[in-house]
């Protein structure tokens, strides 16, 4: 999967002659928290809630509101937006954008193409339903662990067995920290059934039971 398909399109910009005032507005109406800033189609920077809060000196506490809201139209998005914005093409695998996210604590990250133009967002509202959609939750079926060797063809011996009993999978992960984890779901209802052949052919499955001691501890 890359970023370019997943990624939001429909979102708002403001340039970098928008006025501090106005973007302000656009936050409250929208219920957003930031916004990027554009140059034609090029990308140039973003704007926090909190950076428009602090826009003015405290001084602007003196001041009354038209005096205040005069300032305001003055000051101009260009004048306080911020430039180091993290970005990434659209023929990103899109795991490494999720890991560049995870590693720099970043709530999204800003598309753009090789000419630097501004072709989508992807933050971590798509990511989760990213992981949803490759785990196969929203087709149902049931789903089944397996603590497995690291050796080459394990997972081609474990599917093997599925697809002789007749069974579509929907979705296969893995994971590998202190052990290496398979999760299959399948297209069926009951997996007692695939449970016991794959246990008879010598695989450990894995209950919730057997993690519970991790959590409870």
């Amino acid at each position: 999967m890359y970023v370019g398909l997943k990624m939001l399109k429909g979102f708002q910009t403001v340039t970098t002659k928008t006025s501090v005032a106005e973007a302000q507005a656009l936050l409250e109406k929208q219920h957003l928290w930031m916004l990027l800033v554009v140059d034609g189609e090029k990308l140039v920077g973003y704007v926090r809630d909190e950076d428009i809060s602090a826009a003015l000196p405290s001084m602007m506490t003196t001041l009354d509101k038209f005096e205040a809201l005069y300032l305001l139209r003055k000051l101009t998005i260009g004048m306080i937006m911020r430039k180091d914005i993290v970005t990434v093409p659209p023929e990103m695998e899109i795991e490494a954008a999720a890991n560049i996210m995870h590693e720099k604590n970043l709530a999204g990250l800003a598309v753009v193409d090789r000419s630097g133009k501004l072709v989508g967002y992807i933050n971590r509202t798509v990511m989760l339903d990213v992981l949803v959609e490759e785990m196969g939750l929203r087709q149902g079926g049931a789903r089944i662990v397996l603590e497995v060797e690291d050796r080459p063809g394990v997972l081609k011996d474990i599917t093997g067995i599925i697809a002789d009993q007749g069974i579509s999978i929907i979705s296969t992960s893995t994971f590998h920290q202190d052990r290496h984890l398979v999760v299959i779901r399948m297209a069926i209802g009951d997996a007692s059934a695939i449970e016991a052949v794959l246990r008879n052919r010598g695989f450990k499955l894995k209950t919730v039971e057997d993690f519970a001691g991790e959590w409870r501890s």
